[in-house]
């Protein structure tokens, strides 16, 4: 795991994808991981926590976030400029195992959980990669992924784009030989139990409210396979079968 850092990082792009998703490349001198995450704020008190969020590309010298405005602190972050900074504390947590993913691969996301995989489908090398995505109306933040994969495939809950209907609907673990996941749980929880079913390997990215980011509060605390475990210290990834079976 890379040396964690705690400091002040300048924005270079924060700009508005649409339906509240918010794209925000900051300066970042460090490496970080395809899964990893940070934990970022820009204000001084209120809110009292920084909020954790995950990285969607990092090259050594950025790092870039892809985020939705769901409450006071991502509206506070979707109204920085450039030139002015945000406070981040990272890169922490445990994230793809990209070394271990070889063959035919499925990526899947719902909605925002499509924000840790684009550096993770950069990641891995020699595979064929298959993107499968959900959304509630439209696409966004596709584009990035096109040089990496073989394929995109989009669901919508409105069939205003793509299949109308769930992204599980797209595809069939069987088919591929190792499933990657960040979205909704109870999409995930289909999408692993339906991999251990097939005795397919599968990497489910979690998400969880955070406090801290280290494991110190125990927040986040999930059960697994081999007792409590903290999201955060302990993932955000974690194999399907540790969560699921």
């Amino acid at each position: 795991m890379p040396v964690k850092h705690c400091e002040s990082a300048v924005v270079v792009e924060n700009k508005p994808l649409g339906n509240g998703i918010f794209k925000m490349i900051v300066w970042w001198p460090y490496p970080a991981e395809a899964g990893q995450f940070f934990m970022v704020r820009g204000w001084d008190k209120f809110p009292l926590l920084s909020r954790p969020i995950s990285v969607h590309d990092a090259d050594g010298e950025r790092v870039t976030f892809l985020y939705e405005v769901r409450g006071e602190g991502t509206r506070i972050l979707s109204e920085k400029k450039p030139g002015e900074s945000v406070e981040l504390s990272g890169p922490v947590g445990n994230g793809f195992p990209v070394e271990k993913i070889k063959g035919k691969v499925a990526v899947v996301s719902g909605g925002i959980g499509i924000a840790p995989l684009l550096l993770a489908v950069k990641s891995l090398s020699g595979c064929e990669v298959t993107l499968c995505c959900g959304f509630r109306n439209q696409s966004y933040a596709l584009d990035s992924f096109k040089p990496y994969v073989q394929e995109i495939r989009v669901a919508t809950d409105s069939g205003k784009e793509g299949h109308k209907g769930f992204v599980t609907d797209l595809f069939d673990p069987a088919d591929f030989d190792v499933v990657i996941t960040c979205g909704p749980e109870v999409m995930m929880e289909k999408l692993a139990k339906s991999c251990i079913a097939k005795k397919v390997p599968c990497y489910v990215s979690m998400e969880r409210h955070m406090a801290c980011g280290v494991g110190a509060c125990l927040g986040c605390t999930h059960h697994t396979a081999h007792g409590a475990k903290c999201i955060c210290k302990d993932g955000p990834v974690f194999e399907g079968e540790e969560i699921y079976a």
